[in-house]
């Protein structure tokens, strides 16, 4: 009897040996060296991310099966990346946190099946994945089979896209195949100073291009946020990134199939604000901060900018009325007047796509004098990119809601969620402009000669455009051919669109049967 006692104590005392091995990760010397380096453990982010105690490990004890390049004897329970699931706010989610302080957080084809193993879960059981990024990059000693490994893992971000909401975290370095991922995601977080993302580092380009550049200035935080829009939000430290993380979770659903959890609202869904009335500039050039606008109609504290350092001239976020959850898409009339472009195109089509992959309804404020001319533009693709947002608001099915708050002009109007692309209901403020063109370029291509030739050209151009305000630059035309379903006073803009998103709360509207279709990429 003695000795199965013994036996079932050495046993025990062996499961608590391993477990603090993986709870050790590299060790006592690496975990000091990550928080000198001012980021946190994989399992600190972990317990800051989820709810205490909900957090359930799995694959805890999986190795690296290397026999090469004397990887043999360098066993490390765990192999470089914790996962497991846990709740936020007591809502499923999947978590994958890669550990630096194992061999520099390197993929490994063991690591790789870990962390595909909880996507298949995700998407099986319907719950959102959150990846904290921290790695070195594929493990070279394993070569093509780490290798394998990452495209297994782009293979799931891509059969999960638009199936369960996907939000990727770079908490430290991120390079060369492995950004491929995070890209394929929906919503990535970069934290200032400590997280980095490029294709090849500033010494290959050195030496292809002999350009110098930083690993800052390549791939920092503040680069993929203003730059290149690969970033969604930028983080000041780890403990930062994770709330961040938390709040975007709070305005998404668990999968495709659901929608997105409604929040109790204190705020009067009869609310007036009357200082709307007075917001929009009487001269149509001088600009206005539109995210005024939208804090003023929506649920008080409710409204989350995504991709605020990126493409200013369009606004986009999460927000909530009547404690639903929304996604704001608004032209800036105080960033290039609020024009659409290029960069303004790609992160708004981005948005609204999503917003409609996850059944989120689509608030749009139009305030957008058209397309930005130029041979830049235009050489850059504009009617390409152009027509990605034009497509994702044409394709989505989600209830869409549009206030149009002063100028709707040319192409522009019809791309912003006019009624023409299936936008269920559209408003218009009195301030409303919705035509071709402004009325001074109408008026120097309808009537050059008419003006050239007159006594006084300055005196009849000021006539003309006069005459053109008050024939074209008013909402009531829209509204006569039903293109508008109501003018409305700035000040009764919230109770309006929550009676009207109320009304769409039932909504249901299908695409012609198809496997997908072509967006102009």
């Amino acid at each position: 009897m003695a000795r199965v006692s013994e036996s079932r104590e050495g046993r025990f005392e062996e499961l608590e040996r391993r477990r603090r091995a993986a709870l050790e990760g590299g060790g006592a010397k690496r975990i000091a060296r990550q928080h000198e380096s001012s980021r946190l453990t994989a399992r600190e982010r972990i317990d800051l991310l989820l709810d205490r105690g909900s957090f359930l490990e799995t694959g805890v004890f999986v190795t690296h099966d290397c026999h090469d390049f004397g990887l043999e004897e360098r066993r490390i329970t765990g192999d470089g990346v914790v996962c497991g699931h846990g709740t936020i706010d007591g809502r499923l989610v999947y978590v994958f946190a890669q550990d630096f302080t194992v061999f520099g957080g390197t993929l490994s084809l063991s690591n790789a099946r870990k962390i595909t193993q909880i996507m298949d879960l995700a998407m099986q059981n319907g719950a959102p994945v959150i990846g904290l990024n921290d790695s070195g990059g594929a493990r070279i000693q394993e070569g093509v089979k780490s290798l394998g490994g990452y495209a297994e893992i782009f293979l799931r971000n891509t059969l999960a896209s638009g199936v369960v909401p996907q939000i990727s975290a770079i908490m430290g370095p991120c390079a060369g195949g492995a950004v491929y991922s995070p890209a394929i995601t929906d919503f990535t977080v970069m934290v200032d100073q400590t997280s980095h993302m490029f294709v090849t580092g500033p010494n290959v380009i050195k030496m292809v291009t002999n350009e110098d550049v930083t690993f800052e200035e390549l791939g920092g935080a503040m680069t993929h946020n203003s730059k290149s829009g690969v970033a969604h939000l930028l983080a000041h430290n780890d403990a930062d990134c994770l709330q961040l993380v938390r709040r975007l979770f709070s305005y998404v659903p668990q999968n495709n199939l659901e929608d997105a959890p409604r929040a109790v609202c204190s705020d009067p869904i009869d609310r007036r604000d009357p200082e709307l009335d007075e917001l929009v500039p009487e001269d149509p050039r001088r600009p206005y901060d539109i995210a005024n606008v939208i804090e003023r109609v929506v649920d008080r504290d409710t409204f989350f900018e995504i991709h605020p350092h990126y493409a200013g001239n369009i606004v986009v976020g999460f927000a909530r009325l009547n404690g639903r959850s929304i996604g704001v898409v608004a032209n800036q009339p105080k960033v290039l007047a609020g024009v659409l472009d290029i960069q303004s195109s790609i992160k708004g089509a981005r948005f609204v796509r999503f917003c409609d992959a996850f059944n989120i309804p689509l608030v749009t404020f139009e305030d957008v004098p058209g397309f930005l001319p130029g041979t830049e533009q235009e050489w850059g693709g504009i009617i390409v990119h152009g027509a990605k947002l034009l497509y994702a608001y044409c394709e989505a099915t989600v209830p869409k809601l549009t206030v149009i708050t002063r100028k709707a002009y040319g192409g522009a109007y019809d791309v912003m969620s006019s009624k023409h692309i299936r936008a269920d209901v559209n408003f218009g403020w009195p301030s409303a402009e919705i035509a071709v063109m402004g009325a001074e370029g109408a008026v120097n291509i309808l009537y050059r000669r008419e003006v050239q030739d007159a006594d006084d050209p300055e005196t009849m151009r000021v006539q003309l455009i006069d005459q053109y305000n008050a024939q074209f630059a008013n909402p009531y035309v829209a509204a006569e051919l039903g293109y508008l379903d109501d003018v409305i006073r700035p000040r009764d803009t919230r109770p309006k669109l929550i009676q009207a998103l109320e009304s769409l709360a039932t909504k249901r509207q299908r695409l012609p049967r198809k496997k997908h279709g072509n967006i102009p990429l």
